[in-house]
């Protein structure tokens, strides 16, 4: 019966979304009159969970629920399987009770600070669905179910950070973030299939166990795949610049996503796979350089910021970056203890930063340190960041975008031709092949010469106009299909499943 408790403490959250979302998209709940009921509602919710979390801490310390908690079959295939598991360990209780605490605290906090702002139902609707993603990332007993909570906190993320969606600023940094979290997200999928290929399932007891048992050279595999997912969530370099620009959101988002809890998840997800990690060292040398580099990066540009947001999300990122040198050397306790300790500090920091816009107005900015200011190329390279975005840009951006391009022109000149769809823009085959560069240009040319060659040769000669007519009939109607599918209402249709299925 205790066992039910550990459930509690995720579905109020998720629960209270379902049921703000369903009067937003009704109309029911809407302006400054349904706000008392909306908060009430949310901090109720939390609360919830919180009061859950404290009673599942208390009955696991007198064992009466027990560490991994199987409610039974989620999804199933063959020998597939996923099950509806929960691992309330001293880890994953831990945080769950000091997360729980930042949603109860941010929402309370977030009545009066959003007071009639257009968007007042909307944040709290999505607080309340981000709680309960952190609760199931923590306490999740599986991989796939705390990806499922890992995917539904980076959505929260994008729209939170878009809250001010009227603005191209707020809609653009949400966009880059949310990108740059699915490179991390593919490492987590990669991961989920390597530890299931060769521990024979995703359970975490059972990932733990086997991992620890695993060659070095898988060891390593698997260890990289979650490393890639836990710095991308928690802006580690290369994916460092992210952090800064989330900071559009409003102040309780910035508090309880970047200050106290999201950031952290992915130390949470090394903490969780401490044994594979340690029959992994090159991975683990790896990720204490990465921290390192991380917590200079962030110090250094945390020195030259002007406004108190900015400040502290470098500092987050600097600390942040401590904690996985400090795994990294294999001090996981510390690590452990450095992650409360920080998320303590840093919402209290973050909360309190309007407060403390309002008593220094007026007061000059803080001049960077002298010593600083002596190194100008320094001074000058920590204000711009060290680039790092522009060449992150220039390294993959720019290429993807390339790539794009090229496909783009071969689909225009090449394909729609073919399928009989018009396009005035598109040059005929007989004009010269689409000019693309290098290797692929090359054997996308030869590709086109030779889609033409029978085009002209066999199907024209050897079938009939008449075959040709009907097929260019049937390209055209495939792309009315096709642009009906792309109106927006499908996509978001279609993500709406996705969400539902994971849950």
């Amino acid at each position: 019966m205790l066992d039910g408790l550990v459930p509690a403490i995720i579905l109020p959250p998720i629960l209270a979304a379902a049921a703000l979302g369903l009067g937003l998209l009704t109309g029911r709940i809407h302006g400054e009159a349904w706000e008392r009921a909306s908060a009430r509602l949310v901090t109720g919710a939390t609360a919830s969970s919180l009061l859950a979390a404290l009673a599942a801490t208390f009955w696991r310390g007198q064992g009466s629920i027990p560490e991994q908690i199987n409610f039974g079959p989620w999804l199933e295939s063959g020998d597939y399987r996923i099950d509806i598991s929960f691992h309330a360990d001293g880890l994953g209780l831990g945080l769950s009770l000091l997360f729980g605490l930042f949603a109860w605290m941010v929402a309370r906090f977030s009545v009066h600070y959003l007071h009639r702002e257009t968007g007042f139902h909307r944040f709290f609707m999505i607080l309340a669905l981000f709680a309960g993603a952190m609760q199931l990332i923590v306490l999740a007993g599986n991989a796939p179910l705390a990806f499922a909570g890992w995917e539904l906190a980076g959505v929260c993320s994008y729209l939170l950070i878009a809250y001010a969606y009227d603005r191209p600023t707020a809609v653009g940094n949400a966009t880059r973030a949310f990108v740059t979290n699915r490179v991390g997200d593919a490492g987590f999928v990669l991961g989920i299939y390597f530890a299931y290929v060769w521990t024979g399932g995703v359970e975490w007891p059972q990932i733990l166990a086997q991992g620890a048992a695993l060659e070095p050279a898988k060891a390593g595999v698997l260890a990289a795949c979650f490393l890639l997912a836990a710095t991308a969530k928690s802006a580690q370099i290369p994916f460092a610049p992210w952090l800064a620009r989330a900071m559009e959101g409003p102040t309780p988002s910035s508090a309880v996503f970047y200050g106290a809890v999201m950031v952290h998840a992915g130390v949470y997800l090394v903490l969780r796979l401490e044994p594979v990690f340690s029959q992994a060292p090159l991975v683990m040398a790896l990720m204490a350089l990465l921290g390192l580099a991380t917590a200079l990066y962030g110090f250094l540009c945390g020195l030259v910021q002007t406004d108190v947001k900015s400040a502290l999300v470098f500092s987050t990122m600097g600390q942040v970056g401590l904690m996985f040198l400090e795994c990294g050397l294999g001090l996981w306790s510390l690590a452990a203890w450095h992650l409360a300790a920080h998320a303590v500090v840093r919402g209290y920091q973050f909360l309190t930063a309007p407060a403390l816009m309002h008593h220094i107005a007026g007061m000059p900015t803080r001049p960077p340190p002298a010593w600083m200011a002596r190194q100008r190329w320094l001074y000058l390279a920590a204000t711009r960041r060290f680039w790092l975005e522009e060449a992150v840009d220039i390294f993959t951006t720019r290429q993807v975008q390339g790539y794009a391009a090229d496909l783009e022109r071969f689909d225009g000149a090449v394909v729609d031709p073919l399928i009989g769809l018009s396009s005035p823009a598109a040059p005929s085959v007989d004009g010269g092949a689409p000019h693309l560069g290098g290797l692929p240009g090359r054997v996308l040319q030869r590709i086109a010469e030779s889609l033409h060659w029978f085009e002209e040769r066999l199907v024209l000669a050897g079938v009939g106009r008449d075959l040709i007519a009907q097929g260019r009939k049937l390209g055209t109607q495939l792309n009315r299909i096709e642009a009906g599918l792309l109106r927006p209402r499908y996509p978001t249709l279609l993500v709406v499943i996705v969400l539902l299925a994971c849950l």
